[in-house]
């Protein structure tokens, strides 16, 4: 076989090869968006707060009975370490690590922007009309549930507005 058949057969092969690569290429992503779907990109910063999601082999006290809540909260994000890792102020009563992944937390929403106050600076917050009804600002001990967390979040908003 003469040298320029060769490289003509070996052009064809490797022609034969690349494109057997780019099927296998378009069908991984058609898996990495299917595996994907649904899933969002959830970024926490410092300051952020977020519900922690009590796993039994990480919180078996809190997670004895199925009746127990599956959730605690709120927490403050201290640390980013990672997109996926994170620490959080957690209370050492828990006695496990702070460092969390982004699986088991979930934002804690209060309507606005977590990391910034919306009180007027300079203004008296004792001149107020509106009297603040301590009571149902109070939080509960233990855990809190977010029945807990709206009826706290409504009545902040009611002060605020």
């Amino acid at each position: 076989m003469p040298a320029n058949e060769l490289v003509h057969v070996d052009g064809k092969r490797k022609a034969e090869f690349v494109k057997q690569l780019h099927k296998i290429e378009r069908r991984t992503e058609q898996y990495v968006r299917a595996a994907n779907k649904g899933w969002k990109r959830v970024v926490f910063e410092p300051g952020d707060w977020v519900w922690i999601h009590l796993r039994k082999k990480r919180f078996p006290e809190e997670r004895k009975s199925k009746l127990q809540s599956r959730g605690d909260g709120p927490f403050q994000v201290l640390e980013r370490i990672n997109d996926n890792v994170y620490k959080i102020h957690l209370p050492s009563e828990y006695g496990v690590s702070a460092s969390f992944n982004v699986t088991d937390l979930s934002p804690f929403d209060i309507g606005h922007d977590s990391r910034t106050n919306h009180l007027e600076k300079g203004r008296d917050d004792t001149s107020s009309s509106k009297k603040l009804d301590v009571e149902s600002i109070e939080l509960p001990s233990g855990p809190i549930t977010r029945a807990h967390v709206k009826k706290f979040q409504d009545a902040v908003a009611s002060y605020i507005a």
